[in-house]
């Protein structure tokens, strides 16, 4: 999509296509198995797209259940999501128990002093608990520790909570297949130590967009943790779905604020990082460190205007970033910059913003602030 068709009145804005979502949505639900559930990774306000909308059009598209961080994301959720099924992938503390019981979450066991903690919550409540057990096979985060897990499995089913499922998570699946792989088989051979009456019924999962590839006939898995990919983020080349190619959801703008003329030998922005070899045309353009360009792209990364690539000039400041335009003469105040997303033919993607910015897609997406307006595209053109 191209900036100017929907452009906002703010200073610095996203562009959200929520059709976009629909159709990446439905590609990913048709590729897989039709036993696999789709687990829609919601955290961090949607990976920064913006939770309520976000998940509001996953709904519709027929996700089978959410997984966000933590109990005040599950709250913002539940809102919306009113009867959804809500699984905390992260551990939770002891005073956030009786709310996650309340909001009928499906809370994420990490040690067996998180159940005994939770099995004291429901004793003093008298609410049900929902519960996964996850295992640590080789992350090194959350999850008890694989040689620990039988133990918390046996709590678990002595404990009379429901249990719902069990997970891993990879640590290296885009990159490193013989440990992914190690991972897969530890995990494997600790089902085996679940009774076949209590394992048939659990959710099953350990891949996410990077990896998706444990749907084997034979492999017990029947559910998939999914976070860039519905975003439109291309999954790694051994992912299950390597062979979908998801639309982009997202776009980053900003506002033109002031060109002006620069003579030759001049220092730009802080610590003078960048002297210009030439009389320079620049544009200041009303977006920063504060909204979500890193100080990293500074003197590397480039923005679109009317079409063309400017490159960045001096350092990121917190709201403002310098480019050069002396290339394309015709940029005046109030155009539009692209710093992510399409602009006539051009792109620049989040993949080379990354390159950029020497930061990850996660990270690129989840630091783009509040102040930066969210405006929801619902058209299908």
């Amino acid at each position: 999509m191209g900036a100017s068709s929907h452009a906002s009145a703010a200073r610095a804005w996203v562009e959200i296509d929520l059709p976009a979502i629909d159709r990446n949505v439905g590609r990913i639900k048709q590729a897989l198995p039709p036993h696999v559930r789709y687990v829609a990774v919601v955290k961090a306000n949607a990976y920064g797209h913006g939770m309520p909308e976000v998940a509001t059009r996953l709904l519709q598209a027929g996700v089978d259940c959410f997984a966000v961080a933590n109990v005040a994301e599950a709250a913002n959720l539940r809102e919306v999501g009113h009867d959804a099924d809500i699984l905390l992938l992260s551990p939770t503390l002891p005073s956030e128990l009786p709310r996650a019981l309340a909001l009928d979450l499906d809370i994420t066991l990490n040690s067996l002093e998180e159940a005994q903690a939770l099995a004291a919550a429901v004793a003093k409540s008298g609410l049900k608990a929902k519960v996964h057990v996850k295992v640590d096979t080789g992350m090194g985060r959350a999850g008890v520790w694989h040689e620990q897990a039988a133990e918390l499995f046996a709590f678990v089913q002595a404990a009379g909570f429901e249990w719902r499922g069990v997970f891993t998570h990879f640590s290296d699946a885009d990159s490193d297949a013989a440990y992914t792989t190690n991972q897969r088989a530890i995990f494997l051979k600790l089902l085996e130590r679940i009774p076949a009456a209590v394992r048939s019924g659990l959710m099953i999962h350990a891949d996410n967009s990077a990896g998706l590839e444990s749907f084997s006939a034979s492999a017990p898995f029947n559910a998939v943790r999914v976070g860039l990919m519905q975003y439109g983020l291309p999954p790694s080349s051994g992912s299950f779905l390597a062979s979908l190619r998801p639309e982009p959801v997202l776009s980053f703008h900003a506002r033109v604020v002031l060109v002006k003329d620069l003579p030759a030998g001049t220092a730009v922005s802080y610590n003078r990082t960048k002297t210009l070899s030439r009389p320079t045309r620049v544009a200041i353009v009303a977006v920063g460190y504060g909204d979500g360009v890193p100080t990293a792209a500074s003197n590397r990364g480039f923005f679109l205007v009317r079409g063309q690539r400017c490159p960045i000039l001096g350092r990121v400041t917190m709201d403002q970033t310098i480019v050069d335009i002396t290339d394309v003469p015709s940029v005046a105040v109030g155009d539009i910059a692209t710093i992510l997303g399409a602009q006539r033919a051009d792109r620049i993607t989040v993949a080379e913003f990354c390159a950029w910015a020497d930061c990850i897609p996660w990270e690129a997406l989840c630091t783009l602030t509040q102040r930066v307006q969210r405006v929801y595209r619902t058209d299908r053109t």
